[in-house]
């Protein structure tokens, strides 16, 4: 069940939904609008010729700070690293990050396919911005770039994002292979004397 603006607005004061700084205006009938933080990660396109998931192989990046009042142009097929201004989290609700329609008519997508926040997770979240037009798109710090909606579970979990994510405040804006499966970074092998 997802929560009513009344609902959020509550666990808010509650203390069961962190959302820092809380502006009641940014509240829609039953979502949250966050905005665009200062911080860009951009990938150096000549740094590696392929990207390697497997093999651990990632491009280097650069942070880019855009001070509040100016811009950043995200250019066609770019993808890019962005935050929310917003920091945010729940130990009890499950927090999905959607695009606003306004901006995905415009070929601006927020989120790849990353969109669920675990219980657990208190960060300002990585947006995974990428221009789908055919024409740049200006991005500036503090324009409405997502909404959150909260769902209740049908239990408490077991386990927090704090014990089981990879993204943290030391590593949020690395690239990070998954921990398990195919795709997992290997330890390497030390040859035996």
């Amino acid at each position: 069940m997802f929560l009513s603006d009344t609902d959020i607005h509550a666990a808010v004061k509650k203390g069961e939904i962190t959302l820092e700084p809380f502006n009641p205006k940014q509240l829609q009938p039953a979502t949250y609008d966050i905005r665009l933080g200062n911080t860009f990660i951009v990938n150096d396109a000549h740094s590696t010729k392929a990207i390697d998931p497997v093999k651990g192989i990632y491009p280097k990046t650069q942070n880019v700070e855009v001070a509040d009042g100016e811009e950043f142009v995200l250019h066609p097929g770019v993808s890019i690293l962005g935050y929310s201004k917003e920091k945010f989290g729940s130990e009890q609700y499950l927090i999905e990050v959607n695009g606003k329609s306004s901006l995905a008519r415009i070929g601006l997508i927020v989120h790849n396919s990353a969109s669920i926040v675990n219980p657990g997770h208190f960060l300002n979240i990585a947006l995974e911005l990428c221009n789908l037009n055919n024409v740049p798109i200006v991005l500036r710090p503090g324009m409405e770039i997502a909404q959150l909606t909260f769902s209740t579970l049908s239990s408490h979990t077991k386990k927090s994002y704090q014990q089981t994510g990879r993204y943290n405040h030391n590593n949020f804006a690395s690239y990070l292979p998954p921990k398990t499966g195919p795709l997992a970074r290997k330890k390497p092998k030390t040859k035996k004397k």
